[in-house]
């Protein structure tokens, strides 16, 4: 479920929480060195987010966040602020080409440019996060 998360709703932040778990302790947060990814540049979406990021013409980034129970994608349209929580046992990544990550929740995608070492390195971390719950990961990292 994509959610407009740029005004402080308690509704709205419940039912992220509800899926992916709260914010990560700062203990948590230092001992992976970092719980959010750096920009992403998005190549391609699904329509519903195609259909947000098409209105502006500001440059289609995003970043993600670890939670404890999975991860947000966060990305900005006009000055909309947008969250799609994915649960890990929903979550599916796939490494493309050697410069694109897909990150899969149910009928929503988004396909991010993988041009640094510390992008592969932050996906990395993902697929462990996942691992760690005990959760079968679908890709080859």
């Amino acid at each position: 479920m994509l959610y407009n998360v740029s005004y402080n709703d308690p509704e709205t932040k419940r039912l992220i929480e509800k899926d992916v778990g709260k914010v990560l302790s700062l203990r948590e947060r230092w001992k992976l060195k970092g719980s959010g990814s750096p920009k992403l540049h998005i190549t391609s979406s699904s329509i519903q987010i195609h259909n947000l990021l098409v209105v502006d013409h500001n440059l289609n980034v995003c970043n993600v966040e670890l939670r404890q129970k999975g991860i947000i994608v966060r990305f900005r349209s006009r000055l909309q602020t947008y969250a799609l929580p994915i649960p890990y046992y929903k979550l599916n990544v796939y490494k493309g080409r050697a410069e694109e990550y897909s990150i899969y929740r149910d009928n929503y995608f988004i396909k991010v440019k993988a041009d640094r070492k510390v992008i592969h390195e932050f996906f990395k971390k993902v697929s462990a996060q996942k691992n760690d719950l005990g959760l079968t990961y679908v890709d080859d990292l």
